[in-house]
């Protein structure tokens, strides 16, 4: 009897540690939540650690050096979030390795703006003008939305967020698309009108993505959300009150400003 008593007793009390658990991650009282991240530039997550710590909730980043991990991580339980990938790059994971893992909020997208070392503005654009964009299908898509964003052809409308250049239904100033590896686009800007730069490859020769361009990307450029980035939780996971306020901490003015300054306009905020 006094056995079964104990046993019994034992039961209650992992329950009741295992209910505190859930209820201290659930306030956000000394909870402490990993996210995965790729890379060391990570300044956007300092404000939104510091906001989370007058809360009792202390996040801690879980740097990857590849793309390939963090999901796996995810899926299988070693870290609680991550924030590294767009929703194309996410959903592609899902099909490919079944993991059970979704979005809770939007982050932003890197910019892929048009720059120039002559012109001033997209109207400046002369007739038969050569210009430079990334050769591969992901990044030659976007720099086609660009360029129909900024007036100087026009797509058709069923080929989405994911254009290719056979998708071109006006091209009214008889433009020639110069297509090469997406790191090699910034070494054409002598040689060519305008060019379709990714943000990365721009800051690494020098350029401000929020200042030199003559056209800027905008989230609003796109249908869809594939070239959004995201933050990930496990499946079912959205509704979890410390994710939610991780994702609210995220999704603010401080977060912008450290896009603006900090990453000089290479993100923009996707969560408006």
């Amino acid at each position: 009897m006094k056995k079964t008593a104990l046993v019994f007793l034992w039961i209650l009390l992992a329950s009741g540690i295992s209910a505190c658990g859930k209820q201290a991650s659930a306030e956000g009282s000394g909870s402490t939540v990993t996210i995965g991240v790729v890379g060391e530039a990570q300044e956007m997550w300092g404000p939104v650690k510091e906001e989370l710590a007058k809360e009792g909730i202390n996040l801690e980043l879980v740097t990857f050096t590849d793309y390939s991990t963090p999901n796996a991580a995810l899926a299988g339980g070693e870290i609680d979030l991550n924030a590294f990938q767009h929703y194309a790059y996410l959903n592609k994971e899902i099909e490919s390795y079944g993991y059970e893992i979704e979005a809770i909020g939007d982050t932003f997208i890197s910019a892929m703006n048009i720059y120039s070392r002559n012109l001033t503005d997209v109207s400046q654009v002369q007739r038969g003008s050569k210009v430079a964009v990334p050769g591969d299908a992901s990044n030659e898509g976007r720099a086609l939305k660009v360029l129909e964003a900024a007036g100087l052809i026009v797509l058709d409308k069923k080929a989405g967020d994911s254009p290719e250049a056979a998708d071109i239904v006006d091209n009214p100033l008889q433009l020639e698309l110069v297509e090469v590896d997406a790191a090699n686009v910034c070494a054409l800007l002598p040689d060519v009108a305008i060019a379709v730069i990714n943000c990365n490859y721009a800051l690494d020769n020098g350029l401000n993505p929020g200042k030199d361009s003559i056209f800027q990307d905008s989230v609003d450029i796109y249908e869809g959300k594939n070239y959004v980035n995201l933050i990930a939780a496990g499946k079912g996971e959205a509704d979890n009150e410390v994710y939610k306020r991780i994702v609210e901490a995220y999704q603010t003015e401080a977060v912008k400003e450290v896009y603006k300054e900090a990453f000089k306009g290479s993100y923009l905020p996707a969560w408006e």
